[in-house]
């Protein structure tokens, strides 16, 4: 009988932590598909540092490069300092199939706060910069996930039209995505 409970604690116990590597797998996954929407061009071009120098990269026409036309966003991140973002984006939904002209979202258009610039940044980094509300503006999980589900930006990149590059999946998987994530403690990969 001692030998049965043993065994049957050794069991469990496998169990147990068998368990906690595949949600921990689980959540690695769904990490690695985040990120692959985060450090996609559609997301990088405006999630920059203090530079407030945004990005022209996967339009779907032309050399990957800095925003045309010398545009800094400034500490004001809306160009206040010098062109604001408003002198060409129109701050209503639109059609969006030209693709030389600029894109229209019902928002008015600024870069991301600092804290959330990860241009450039490895997959550990990012990771741990969105898990922390110190380091991503101040968003809990369920904050951050109304965030992505409400903002007109996150949802344009899915379908920016023209000819432009989209974000990789859908709005619904990256949702899908950081509810795993967070039901799995979102763990991060130590590398990098």
């Amino acid at each position: 009988m001692k030998r049965l409970a043993l065994g049957l604690g050794l069991a469990l116990s496998a169990t147990g932590v068998l368990a906690q590597d595949t949600d921990r797998d689980a959540g690695l996954a769904a990490w690695a598909d985040i990120y692959a929407v985060a450090s996609h061009p559609r997301c990088t071009n405006c999630h920059v540092g203090a530079a407030g120098r945004p990005g022209w990269a996967g339009l779907g026409y032309g050399p990957d490069r800095l925003h045309a036309m010398n545009i800094i966003a400034g500490e004001s991140r809306i160009g206040a300092e010098s062109v604001p973002c408003r002198t060409c984006h129109i701050g209503a939904a639109g059609a969006n199939d030209r693709p030389h002209a600029a894109p229209q979202i019902d928002d008015a258009w600024r870069l991301p706060p600092v804290e959330l610039a990860w241009r450039g940044k490895s997959s550990a980094e990012v990771c741990r910069q969105l898990r922390n509300p110190d380091t991503n503006d101040g968003f809990d999980m369920a904050a951050l996930s109304d965030h992505l589900a409400q903002s007109a930006f996150v949802n344009w990149g899915f379908t920016p039209g023209g000819g432009r590059d989209a974000a990789p999946g859908t709005l619904a998987q990256l949702l899908e995505n950081l509810d795993i994530w967070v039901a799995a403690g979102t763990p991060c990969d130590n590398a990098g």
